[in-house]
């Protein structure tokens, strides 16, 4: 195949990639909304629970069709992930509680520079100005359109903290097992979903009965909120495996960067549904600078130097193992 129908259909992928987290990501939110807003069904951990068993369902089914191969993922580094996994899903939920929804936003946003350390620490990945200076200017817009009161207190401090930390190492290692295994999305998926159902489903009632006081086996379950619910659970398979596609295929960085459009979209959403009261000009400007910092982001990352990951030479004795020739003691820059 020709370099440039390879590019073209590369592209086409990623933004295939990107649409179908988009769609999900997005649905589910409006979903989750209606639900816990609505319905009264505010058992957040519970919830993500119940999307892992379906994950989980849709990884047996697959495996079962023969679409899943077998694969192996040490499980010292399964515990490391699901670890990470479910104190990133408790500390979110804490710190939404806790917080004010001001610093809560703050610190989402954080997540993108605490990303961008780790990269910078473990993969040695080297940022282009331009591509530092189309973060800022993301940042920058996201927060002038969702950072409106902020409030802080030690607690709230603390779980949010947790939260951030482990929500980029969360992200950071489904790329990171991905490329070490040579894992698929849908293995990655099938050895991790199952253990975060089963302990969200153990943990999250107690956790969302110290939250909200209320015991979820006591919700009164009618026709429309299962209905919901059922929506909910089916539209997490697709948002769970779209996150692993996009992080797999790209970064935890990109990730999170690109991934501010569904903050914009639910917005914008958020406004034609649910009234316009929330609607003004500091709120559009701020849409249209994170718009433009992600477009300036994509332009930037993908150009030669934009983001490139600093390879290091194995030592003496595996090049003479391996055949390298004695020109090749200088690092070398691998594009990611």
């Amino acid at each position: 195949m020709p370099p440039s129908s390879k590019a073209d259909k590369k592209a086409a992928v990623d933004a295939a990639a990107w649409m179908f987290n988009i769609v999900t990501s997005v649905g589910i939110i409006i979903v989750n909304k209606a639900l816990m807003a609505t319905y009264g069904f505010t058992f957040a951990t519970t919830l993500t629970g119940l999307h892992f068993v379906t994950t989980t369902l849709m990884t047996v089914v697959l495996r079962w069709l023969g679409y899943i191969q077998p694969s192996h993922l040490p499980t010292s580094e399964l515990m490391k992930f699901v670890l990470f996994a479910n104190f990133s899903i408790v500390g979110m939920n804490v710190s939404l509680m806790w917080n004010s929804v001001g610093f809560y936003q703050i610190a989402k946003l954080s997540m993108i520079p605490v990303s961008c350390l780790f990269e910078v620490a473990f993969d040695k990945i080297r940022y282009s100005r331009d591509t530092k200076l189309s973060i800022l200017v993301v940042l920058l817009g996201v927060a002038v359109c969702t950072v409106t009161d902020v409030s802080v207190n030690a607690k709230g401090f603390v779980a949010a903290f947790i939260a951030v930390w482990t929500t980029s190492l969360q992200q950071y290692y489904v790329h990171y097992l991905q490329r070490k295994y040579s894992l698929s999305s849908f293995n990655l998926l099938g050895h991790t979903a199952p253990i975060q159902a089963g302990t969200l489903l153990v943990v999250g009632p107690f956790l969302d009965y110290w939250l909200t006081e209320k015991r979820v086996d006591m919700f009164k379950y009618d026709l429309p909120s299962t209905v919901f619910l059922v929506l909910s659970c089916t539209i997490a398979v697709g948002t769970n495996l779209s996150q692993f596609i996009c992080i797999g295929r790209f970064t935890a960085v990109s990730f999170q960067v690109l991934g501010h459009m569904k903050t914009i979209l639910v917005l914008i959403l958020g406004f034609i549904f649910f009234g316009r009261e929330g609607l003004n000009l500091h709120v559009v400007v701020g849409m249209i600078i994170a718009i433009v910092g992600m477009i300036w982001y994509g332009n930037a990352s993908s150009k030669p130097g934009g983001k490139e990951r600093r390879a290091h030479l194995l030592p003496k004795s595996n090049q003479q193992k391996h055949g390298n020739s004695g020109l090749e003691n200088e690092d070398t820059d691998e594009k990611v």
